[in-house]
């Protein structure tokens, strides 16, 4: 476990519960002790045992409160921020979840709190845990642990730091495991150990997706190993949910560190963080003091984890239900029946394009000087990733997720969950800009190593979840440089080159804007390979040819003709499978078309694979690829 002292100085005043001031006393809930085949479970008195229960009721507010404070003269309830130090009106910070609505302080919630601001008091009920060995080493330090252990369940009024609720979010039925800081520092031992096993079983045996809320200073001591293998015992229930195909989610909040940060609370397939929130193996003043070195501001907080690769998002409070619900409507709407694409919405104008929603004979197309194309696929103003999403999917819109887990976060490819026609689709793009600054921001769509780890984790996602891939590739071509060499470009290439030639999902590309050599053909190793009517495809770019083979760049024209690099060229080569058509000025003049005629071609393809089995599109896919440059016969 983290010295408590290592965590309340490590530069935040995070961990300190506000102090409040409430008029009247409340009862403080006084548990039974551990009654074989028996269940916590509240009462009007508190906590009493009831036999051979599964699940019982959550527990209420008034029943876990743990302070009696004297009663306030004026008779009013207030706060004072952990952060900023102002006084808050107790009812207002209560209603905002513990949220200092000066400077967005976010405040300790306890396991009972954080369940009923989930899942609701109404519907949530609570899994009940195996029976566990309250004190196996019979362990004795300055006090015996049995007696610490005895005094925090009769404080706190629960039986150990977990507790685990089953419910509905926004209507989508998911396993919730909370901790509670509270009780000897959220550290797991075998109780908690066996609480998040079993949240984890009851969502394996419900098929339902597991959210798990950590508040940890890591191992407990006392427990000795019994505690330290529980990181194992908790890593193979997670796996159990990946072999079955169900999400797992992660909510980390202030502190989580030790043996919880390196077992189940970064195992799950999302992760996200509250602001602020301190993630990390080791604490900052054990780092400190080893390295002897002075570590950065913000050092393991959310933004700084976000940063490098290491959490999805940062999801303040008060949006926290909104996006959890997005994304286990995006599970749960992979079992609806998508296999008709949805009908336009209320209100939305027919396509204005006659055509076919995929072009597959050249003939339809006109034909074009390939040096017009690239100017026009270059255009500053074409439709980004971005912009296509916003247009082409429904509800919820796009919720991106972040990072490779492993080393950094790309801004220049974006990946996340939409509904497309009624259908949840995982979404991967290359993303540019419209200035200069977007532009640069975005590393002009160059993707970097992190950037393709960051899509394969995004593919591998969906091939768990059964999810279809959308990919819209953007790109000049993969990142050039010392970083990237040096992270391995060509190896993360490659590694996607070979997974999605394995995905047992559907999965479709579409250049819309440049394809630049393998940083482009690293997103589109596809079921369907499209490209848009005014977009490029080719092995190098027409200048890079030119200097190359004609030893002038100025002869980039004639080398993008050579290159057969545009739409009506890679049709007649059978290189792509079929043309998006884009407005009759190009994409660049009208986004909204634009992103209608693809949304069209997407769906229509999609509709096509839908009735395919894993084994059935990996063998087709293998079988299109493998026939590329051979001859018949």
């Amino acid at each position: 476990m983290i010295d408590d002292h290592d965590i309340q100085d490590s530069g935040r005043g995070g961990l300190r519960h506000p102090y409040r001031v409430r008029h009247g006393a409340h009862t403080v809930a006084k548990p039974l002790g551990d009654v074989p085949g028996r269940q916590w479970r509240p009462t009007a008195r508190g906590f009493t045992a009831g036999r051979n229960q599964e699940i019982a009721m959550l527990p209420t507010e008034s029943q876990l409160t743990t302070t009696q404070e004297a009663p306030d003269p004026t008779g009013v309830d207030w706060t004072r921020c952990g952060q900023c130090r102002t006084i808050v009106y107790g009812r207002r910070f209560a209603r905002a979840a513990n949220t200092c609505p000066d400077c967005g302080w976010h405040g300790p919630l306890t396991a009972a709190e954080r369940l009923e601001w989930l899942l609701g008091r109404e519907s949530a009920r609570c899994v009940r845990p195996g029976r566990t060995t309250d004190d196996p080493l019979e362990f004795t330090d300055s006090k015996p642990y049995a007696q610490r252990l005895e005094q925090a369940r009769e404080t706190i009024g629960i039986p150990s730091a977990v507790l685990v609720g089953q419910g509905r979010i926004d209507g989508c039925p998911v396993v919730v495991a909370a901790m509670d800081f509270r009780f000897m520092g959220g550290s797991m031992g075998s109780a908690e150990g066996e609480a998040i096993t079993t949240a984890a079983e009851c969502a394996l045996e419900h098929r339902i997706p597991l959210v798990l809320v950590t508040a940890s200073g890591g191992a407990r001591m006392q427990e000795g190993v019994y505690s330290l293998l529980q990181m194992a015992k908790t890593a193979q229930a997670l796996a159990a949910l990946d072999e079955a195909g169900i999400l797992t989610i992660s909510l980390i909040t202030d502190p989580t560190y030790g043996g919880v940060a390196a077992s189940f609370a970064t195992l799950t397939d999302i992760v996200i963080a509250e602001p602020g929130a301190r993630l990390g193996f080791a604490g900052p003043r054990v780092i400190e003091q080893t390295i002897r070195q002075k570590l950065p501001d913000g050092f393991q907080t959310a933004e700084f984890l976000l940063a490098n690769g290491l959490v999805d998002a940062v999801v303040p409070r008060s949006r926290q239900r909104e996006v959890l619900a997005t994304l286990l409507r995006s599970y749960s709407g992979r079992f609806a029946d998508a296999q008709t694409t949805a009908p336009a919405a209320e209100g939305e104008a027919p396509a204005a394009d006659s055509r076919p929603p995929v072009l597959t004979d050249p003939g339809q197309l006109p034909r074009r000087a390939a040096w017009d194309v690239v100017q026009v696929a270059r255009n500053i103003n074409r439709p980004t990733t971005r912009d296509y999403l916003s247009h082409i999917l429904d509800g919820d819109g796009f919720l991106e997720l972040h990072g490779d887990r492993l080393s950094g976060e790309c801004p220049a490819i974006v990946c996340g969950f939409g509904t497309l026609a009624g259908r949840p689709v995982a979404l991967i793009g290359n993303q540019k800009g419209h200035t200069t600054r977007e532009l640069a921001d975005h590393s002009f769509g160059m993707a970097t190593p992190d950037g393709y780890r960051k899509a394969a984790r995004m593919m591998r996602l969906a091939a768990k979840l059964g999810l279809p891939v959308l990919a819209l590739i953007d790109t000049p071509g993969a990142h050039p440089g010392i970083e990237a060499e040096e992270g391995g470009q060509a190896v993360a290439i490659a590694e996607n080159l070979r997974l999605m030639a394995s995905l047992p999902v559907p999965v479709v590309a579409v250049v819309t804007g440049e394809g630049g050599s393998g940083g482009a053909l690293a997103l589109s190793v596809a079921d369907r390979v499209l490209i848009c009517e005014n977009a490029l495809y080719s092995v190098i770019s027409p200048e890079g040819c030119a200097a190359i083979l004609w030893h002038d760049r100025g002869s980039a024209p004639a080398a993008a003709e050579a290159l057969r690099l545009d739409s009506r060229s890679l049709m007649e080569h059978r290189l792509v499978d079929g043309v998006v058509p884009e407005p009759q000025e190009g994409a660049h003049t009208d986004h909204a078309q634009a992103a209608d005629l693809l949304r069209r071609a997407v769906s229509h393809c999609l509709d096509e694979l839908s009735g395919k089995d894993g084994e059935e599109l990996i063998r087709d896919r293998r079988a299109r690829f493998r026939g590329i440059g051979a001859t018949a016969g």
